[in-house]
């Protein structure tokens, strides 16, 4: 599939392989942090505060997420779950 790609017009399945072919592009680095996507985020990351009251239920049962821009739709990179929580809180998504 050509990135980027409108999220909303995805399928479950299609996010999945959406989110490897973002991880393989990224050398499996996180988009937000640049930490490795198959560790934990690093301490500077999860030492922010989230008030998970504003997020779904399940929001941290993927480790890793498909982040996309809320103002265009379009997809921009895998994340840690965590990293997905600060930018939303933190940066507006």
């Amino acid at each position: 599939m050509e990135l980027p790609v409108y999220y909303k017009k995805l399928t479950g399945q299609e996010k999945i392989a959406v989110r490897e072919q973002y991880k393989k592009l990224q050398n499996s680095k996180c988009f937000y942090c640049g930490g490795d996507l198959d560790s934990d985020p690093p301490e500077y990351i999860t030492k922010k505060k989230i008030n998970w009251s504003r997020f779904p239920k399940d929001f941290l049962k993927y480790p890793i997420h498909l982040q996309h821009d809320h103002k265009t739709g379009l997809t921009e990179g895998a994340v840690h779950s965590y990293c997905n929580a600060v930018m939303w809180q933190y940066d507006g998504g």
